[in-house]
């Protein structure tokens, strides 16, 4: 993986919590939260928060009483979730996931939506979940099924390659859908000490938007994506992002999208 890939700086959280989070991310975190809250935990670890959308459904789910620590190795993303607050108070952590700053067997729960992906060490960042795992604890996560079965970043990418075709972007098929291979999870998990056969669900849901400009405008300019465009093409980020929502509104309409998103849930015991 390349260290762009983890750019998250700039303006970038700050686009990414508006137009990424509810078009994306929150549907998925609903579903993981729910996930976690079924499994009961005391005392749960979420890796790679972001901006804090899962943190704040799994203080909407989890009991007043149950520790919630929220944990990213990014401080302006943590700076974004921590102004947006939680219903209930939870500890805020810069933490990186390959050294994970925690006692063994601390948590009944792991919780990582969406960053297994950016990990440069999968294995290694798997042992460390499994180490901070109480035994029969849980490490619940998802990452992003193959970019043909995500419409939306599909359309974005091939309209790069089409503006772009000597040298098109890749950031999006490289490493948000680049860890789709479930057989590559299951042994990355086994090699991180996790013994017990992962429950894998393959989930399809929906990406709505009013219309291609605000999808446009997070894709290329709240993610990593947009390092990739500047670097081509310095000071034509808002033609291209333009160029972008143009593709999206021939392949979607004008008006509102609703279109399919497709991810992996894991759930694997300690």
């Amino acid at each position: 993986m390349e260290a762009a890939d983890r750019g998250f700086t700039g303006s970038i959280p700050q686009l990414y919590e508006r137009y990424m989070v509810p078009l994306i991310f929150k549907p998925y975190a609903v579903d993981l939260a729910a996930r976690a809250a079924a499994l009961r935990p005391a005392a749960v670890l979420e890796i790679a928060a972001g901006t804090g959308m899962l943190t704040r459904r799994l203080a909407a789910e989890l009991p007043a009483g149950t520790r919630i620590v929220a944990s990213d190795l990014n401080p302006a993303m943590l700076d974004v979730a921590t102004t947006l607050g939680t219903a209930r108070p939870v500890e805020w952590q810069l933490a990186d996931a390959m050294a994970l700053p925690f006692a063994d067997a601390s948590f009944d729960l792991v919780a990582c939506q969406f960053g297994a992906m950016f990990f440069p060490v999968r294995p290694q960042a798997y042992a460390e979940i499994h180490r901070v795992l109480k035994p029969g604890g849980f490490f619940v996560f998802n990452v992003w099924d193959h970019i043909d079965s995500n419409e939306l970043a599909a359309t974005v990418t091939d309209a790069l390659a089409q503006a772009f075709p000597d040298d098109p972007p890749r950031f999006l098929a490289r490493t948000p859908h680049g860890y789709h291979d479930v057989a590559q999870l299951r042994a990355d998990l086994a090699q991180g000490g996790f013994e017990h056969e992962a429950d894998i669900i393959t989930l399809a849901l929906r990406a709505c938007a009013e219309s291609p400009s605000g999808p446009a405008l997070g894709y290329c300019q709240g993610t990593p994506l947009r390092g990739e465009i500047e670097a081509r093409a310095p000071g034509r980020l808002p033609e291209l992002t333009a160029h972008i929502a143009q593709a999206m509104g021939e392949r979607f309409g004008v008006g509102p999208i609703d279109t399919l998103m497709q991810a992996h849930v894991i759930i694997v015991g300690r």
